[in-house]
């Protein structure tokens, strides 16, 4: 069998990237013969051509870097992307063979689903936002702060000021929106979904054709002892600092709290922590293996309060594997991870209740039972990549055989 993962970039820059990476690697060392599309031409990670796996770039740019007609006409329906994938799908070797694409907003467009769903080969989308129903793709209110209630693409949804940018921006999401539910109404597509919580926000407004699965995203952790986590650890937020993902309130949750917090990443809401916590300490973006040091005894917990349905952070899952507790928003769907009360809280992403949890976690004896717990559940049962793999591999065994109906998938792949 061979696996065509596909996606815009080919660097591990976000968690949808980073999932298509690790889930090819893995399939590689699994024995899968794997090709690598991506839509942007640079960077590529090394380890994908280290580990024998074809390496095809498209050669397109990132649409928002192109001029305005350019760039909303490619990111619409980018025409180019479509002719250059279908070139190089058809110099894949002959035999049995799984296309399945991560990612697409930024240079192929929904235009490359027609030349997907266009082969004799089985085609499987993962969801790791909601851009295949939502213009602003993370269902989401930026101009109120709350979760969206609409149906996408109703008169409500497309007379509503929600996009983080500009009205033309929204406009331009529409019609691409359009485009994307016109290629998949009718068609034969196998769907993945990384959390229930995920499923369960987007499944209402997908065609009730496609065929629905549920796989946990893979982490790449090493298995170690559980963290000692030091006594002037900080609780720490990690990722683009974003009010959707709730950066600004664990700012002023750790002011209200008295407990001392620190953030690794960058992003518009960082003039808004400064101002709400002034001892809160910003690291900017750091490389993997200095988050990794962090976790292994400098972080007291780890804190995404997210306001939006987020699908599934890996940060939740990297800190319950190094043995730390984490503080999740109930609307997450990586807190279904989290055990309340046990490795950690889940809670409404609010100041208030944040700053209650985080009073909790002054407690040096309930961080460290708590962490302890958290470290021994995930690696009772871890999400590493080569067991995300083995399930993928069993996803693309049954879709080559032909998939059963929609409500028996579900648990069949689970």
């Amino acid at each position: 069998m061979r696996v065509v993962i596909l996606a815009d970039f080919a660097e591990p820059s976000g968690g949808a990237q980073a999932v298509a990476i690790l889930s090819a690697l893995a399939l590689a060392r699994l024995g899968m013969a794997v090709t690598y599309v991506h839509g942007i031409a640079a960077p590529v990670d090394p380890r994908l051509q280290e580990a024998g796996i074809d390496v095809v770039s498209l050669g397109l740019a990132d649409v928002w870097t192109l001029p305005g007609r350019k760039a909303a006409l490619a990111g619409i329906w980018n025409r180019l992307a479509a002719r250059r994938l279908g070139e190089a799908l058809a110099r894949l070797p002959s035999g049995p063979t799984i296309l399945h694409l991560h990612q697409w907003t930024r240079s192929l467009s929904p235009s490359v689903l027609p030349v997907l769903l266009g082969q004799s080969h089985p085609a499987a989308v993962t969801l790791h936002d909601y851009f295949m129903a939502c213009p602003n793709g993370v269902y989401y209110r930026f101009d109120e702060g709350e979760p969206c209630g609409l149906v996408p693409l109703s008169s409500a949804c497309l007379a509503a000021p929600c996009d983080p940018r500009s009205s033309l921006h929204k406009a331009i999401r529409v019609l691409r929106t359009a485009a994307t539910r016109s290629a998949i109404r009718e068609a034969r597509l196998d769907v993945v979904h990384v959390s229930d919580r995920g499923r369960d926000t987007i499944v209402p407004f997908l065609p009730r054709g496609l065929v629905q699965h549920r796989i946990d995203n893979p982490v790449e952790a090493e298995r170690r002892e559980a963290a000692a986590i030091a006594p002037d650890a900080r609780i720490a937020f990690l990722g683009r600092l974003t009010r959707e993902k709730g950066a600004d309130l664990v700012a002023a949750a750790g002011r209200d709290a008295g407990m001392p917090v620190l953030f690794v990443g960058e992003g518009p809401a960082e003039a808004e922590i400064r101002r709400l916590n002034p001892d809160a300490i910003l690291l900017g973006w750091r490389s993997r293996e200095e988050v990794d040091a962090l976790l292994r005894g400098g972080i007291r917990a780890v804190s995404a309060p997210s306001r939006w349905y987020e699908t599934g952070p890996l940060t939740i899952y990297e800190s319950l594997a190094a043995g730390v507790p984490v503080v999740a928003s109930g609307r997450s769907g990586a807190a279904e991870k989290v055990a309340d009360g046990a490795t950690g809280f889940v809670v409404e992403p609010s100041i208030e209740a944040l700053a209650a949890a985080f009073r909790l976690l002054r407690d040096d004896e309930l961080v460290a039972r708590m962490g302890r717990l958290a470290h021994e559940r995930y690696w009772a049962a871890p999400l590493d990549p080569d067991s995300h793999a083995r399930k993928l591999i069993r996803l693309y065994d049954g879709m080559l055989a032909g998939r059963p109906a929609i409500s028996q998938s579900w648990a069949a792949s689970t």
